[in-house]
């Protein structure tokens, strides 16, 4: 064989066993990142009612609001009043007083609330001593208003007003929308600011507000002048803040010049209770011990 037919064979390829070609591989896509709304999920806030009186009791206690469990009652866990006791406020205290937890007594099976739906008179059914409000920490019981097993003459409630005309008169309107008692709870702090309270039930809430509605509680004046007290006014200062949307009130300052000391009083009506706070200090009564007595007061009744 010539050596050109050699490489005429040498040329021709060799067949060879091949494997069988890949199944075609899908191409390779990252995956779609999650969906992410525009907006975040709004959280339900609580109800308008429920938030305005949330802000009052925390501007007032720096409190945290606790729901005890149903039968026992509601607690307000009260920490001291000193701004320099709440994280990021150390500043001066602003005068607020150091009271004790506030805790609403239990209700009597199966009895309303004062302002539920089905409470149509208002009726606190709840024992009308334990929602008076506890003395701050420091002060000194005023015992001449414990009355006898804790319930107070109208005499002695009365005694609060200057002219005897007055105490005549408002005594007269007490007997005929038919008084049922009064509880009533005093203090004095270490400043010498004195505080009365006293809580006057009567049947409906209908009856409180007519009374209220009367000679009572007037918008520019009370109707009765205090002892002690020379001309008060309606107190334009008491901000809304301090204020219980279920309890309408009426706030009263003593304006200048005044005597020996200043007065602040207000008249609230709670269903079938009158509530009538009284703060007096020689030489000026504070407004923000005066606020908070009411913001609280209003809580327990409310």
């Amino acid at each position: 064989m010539s050596e050109q037919t050699q490489d005429q064979h040498s040329a021709v390829p060799q067949l060879t066993e091949e494997a069988p070609p890949a199944p075609p591989q899908a191409p390779f896509v990252l995956p779609a990142p999650p969906e992410v709304p525009a907006t975040p999920p709004a959280v339900p806030a609580p109800p308008v009612k429920d938030r305005r009186r949330l802000r009052a009791v925390l501007r007032w206690t720096a409190a945290v609001v606790v729901f005890a469990v149903a039968g026992t009652g509601t607690a307000y866990g009260i920490t001291r009043m000193d701004r320099t006791d709440v994280p990021g406020l150390a500043t001066a205290s602003d005068g607020r007083w150091d009271y004790p937890t506030i805790v609403r007594p239990p209700l009597p099976s199966g009895s309303p609330a004062p302002f539920a739906d089905s409470n149509a008179a208002g009726a606190h059914y709840a024992d009308l001593r334990a929602l008076l409000l506890s003395a701050p920490r420091g002060a000194r019981d005023d015992k001449a208003l414990r009355g006898t097993g804790g319930w107070l003459a109208t005499k002695d409630f009365l005694a609060e007003y200057a002219r005897p005309a007055d105490r005549t008169e408002f005594g007269q309107q007490l007997t005929d929308r038919g008084l049922r008692h009064i509880a009533a709870r005093g203090w004095t702090t270490q400043d010498g600011t004195h505080t009365r309270i006293y809580l006057l039930q009567f049947d409906t809430a209908a009856v409180v507000d007519d009374l209220a509605d009367g000679k009572l509680s007037q918008y520019n004046s009370p109707g009765y002048a205090l002892r002690g007290a020379g001309t008060s006014v309606f107190d334009a200062d008491f901000p809304t803040e301090a204020r219980n949307s279920d309890i309408p009130g009426t706030y009263y300052v003593e304006s200048k010049p005044y005597g020996a000391e200043q007065v602040r009083q207000a008249y609230l009506r709670a269903g079938d209770v009158l509530a009538v706070i009284i703060q007096s200090r020689k030489g000026a009564a504070p407004a923000v011990p005066f606020q908070q007595t009411v913001t609280l007061q209003s809580e327990l009744l409310g």
